[in-house]
């Protein structure tokens, strides 16, 4: 099982720091990351993303899936009801694939102005020791747990879309 996991730190390089660190982890095998992206928060609330190419392998989804991920984070709350089914229908392509809206809504909060996140799909983490690891280091974590075949739809859906795009 995969878990869709967001490090939120309250500095704006905490983020690209912590991606370094994840390097190292994986590079021991305590952790397997299947995609990252980190994402910048500035103090103007312009939001730019980053996908983790280095921490990654060929079953990355690439960015057609984060790009949807964070705009719905970060952008269609601002965007108001006129398009509001446009929003509907995006947020509800991510939950068909076990991505929901608590997830999304408390991810928008975490990360606000001037903070940054780093976005995960992982598996097979030695959570235990990767908590030593990270000891010295805040950042408050939100994740969501993927089902295999949510993940197997996940990556048949957006695997399509870099196809098509």
């Amino acid at each position: 099982m995969s878990s869709l996991v967001v490090l939120a730190f309250d500095t704006i390089d905490g983020a690209e720091e912590m991606r370094d660190k994840l390097y190292d982890l994986q590079k021991r095998e305590l952790i397997t990351l299947e995609d990252a992206a980190v994402v910048v928060r500035k103090k103007n609330g312009q939001v730019k993303v980053k996908q983790a190419h280095s921490l990654v392998g060929a079953g990355a989804l690439g960015g057609a899936f984060w790009g949807l991920l964070i705009g719905i984070i970060f952008w269609m709350p601002w965007l108001g009801m006129a398009i509001g089914s446009v929003t509907g229908a995006l947020s509800g392509k991510l939950s068909d694939v076990g991505i929901d809206d608590d997830f999304i809504k408390e991810v928008g909060k975490t990360i606000e102005s001037g903070e940054s996140g780093l976005f995960l799909l992982a598996r097979d983490a030695q959570m235990d020791r990767i908590r030593e690891e990270l000891a010295d280091y805040e950042f408050e974590i939100v994740e969501t747990n993927l089902s295999p075949a949510d993940e197997t739809q996940l990556r048949e859906a957006f695997a399509a879309e870099e196809v098509a795009g």
